[in-house]
């Protein structure tokens, strides 16, 4: 992933696929480590029932999470590699 800078507005309702363009949701929000303002994870709304096959982690308010290290790249859309989600 580019070291390039997003603001967090940016991020948020951005469709999330994987690689092979299966569709995943949206971002919801993020979590982020707060001094150093590093990404942890995506949560994700509107979870298609595709999610359903991955071993995603989940909040306490069952929301899904998308960790940073599965993130490909972030431009219209957010790419994953849905081999670091099984």
């Amino acid at each position: 992933m580019s070291s390039e800078k997003n603001p967090f507005s940016a991020l948020l309702g951005k469709m999330i696929v994987t690689k092979e363009g299966k569709r995943l949701g949206f971002a919801k929000d993020i979590t982020f480590e707060t001094k150093s303002g590093e990404l942890i994870n995506i949560l994700v709304k509107d979870a298609t029932p595709y999610t359903r096959n991955l071993n995603l982690e989940r909040t306490k308010s069952e929301d899904l999470l998308i960790p940073h290290s599965a993130i490909i790249a972030i431009g219209d859309f957010i790419i994953v590699s849905e081999e670091d989600l099984i």
